[in-house]
């Protein structure tokens, strides 16, 4: 794992899309000489970008700090990112203001939890830290027992990567590890000033093999809904949705994730049978 200059950051980037391509994906003829990597070389992108090979290694290597929107347009055409990468991409390039003081103070939690407590479909939310602030029943129903889980264990982070429960009930646990592990990367820049979040990332860094082949995929999250199975104690597999939704109570750093049926799926009536049998055992 490398670290954290947004420079730096940028230049690991726009090389792993690189890396990605062949000429022939980009409509050039390959460069004669044997390629010892693979992807386009630097020389290529460079072409495709309309600027100087010593410029675009600059960028790689992270000397540049301020490459205008126009010249990063033009790598990304150059790189075929998509709309979300685009984004990324210039988001690494943005100046970063002197991070204030984490502050320590939680959100309203009974009103966080009581607003997750009247949805049937599961669902919970998370802070700036990945912490998981709110659920409802579904949610434990379906996805995990967050009542009892230790509060250092209940996060995002550790409940995708670590959590041998968790992993067993997501049926593409694959798939699901990788957006996480896209959207985690989509955040860092704006998070890692946190230390409660910093301090996870490293931690996860060091101790799962998973989460580091997923994050030097260098993926971002690329889609607002995405598709999730979940498997149920009896052989049942639900299939949902997921949303997300920001700024929850007007605070920026609060994220609602809900889990929305599949539309031609039995998984609605399924989670109503589950919800009423937990409801008349209670």
């Amino acid at each position: 794992m490398k670290t954290y200059r947004s420079s730096s950051a940028l230049g690991e980037f726009i090389r792993s899309r690189r890396q990605r391509l062949r000429p022939e994906d980009s409509g050039i003829e390959p460069l004669p000489g044997r390629r010892r990597t693979p992807g386009l070389r630097r020389e290529e992108v460079a072409y495709l970008a309309n600027m100087s090979v010593t410029y675009y290694t600059w960028l790689e290597q992270g000397k540049e700090l301020n490459p205008s929107q126009d010249i990063l347009s033009s790598i990304g055409r150059a790189l075929r990112l998509s709309d979300s990468e685009q984004n990324y991409l210039f988001s690494l390039a943005e100046p970063r203001p002197v991070a204030a003081p984490v502050s320590e103070t939680r959100s309203d939690l009974p009103l966080l939890r009581a607003l997750a407590g009247q949805m049937r479909y599961p669902c919970f939310m998370t802070d700036d830290s990945t912490d998981i602030l709110a659920w409802n029943r579904s949610a434990e129903l379906v996805l995990a027992d967050f009542g009892r889980m230790p509060e250092n264990e209940r996060h995002v982070m550790h409940l995708i990567f670590q959590n041998e429960n968790c992993r067993k009930r997501i049926a593409n646990w694959e798939a699901f590890a990788r957006y996480t592990a896209a959207w985690l990367r989509t955040i860092f820049e704006s998070n890692k000033s946190n230390p409660r979040y910093l301090k996870r990332f490293e931690h996860l860094s060091r101790v799962s093999e998973d989460f580091r082949r997923c994050w030097e995929l260098y993926e971002v999250k690329d889609h607002r809904v995405f598709p999730i199975g979940m498997n149920l104690p009896d052989g049942r597999e639900l299939r949902f949705e997921i949303h997300s939704a920001g700024h929850v109570d007007h605070d920026p750093n609060l994220v609602w994730t809900i889990f929305v049926p599949q539309v031609g799926t039995d998984t609605e009536q399924i989670l109503n049978e589950l919800l009423r049998a937990d409801e008349e055992s209670s």
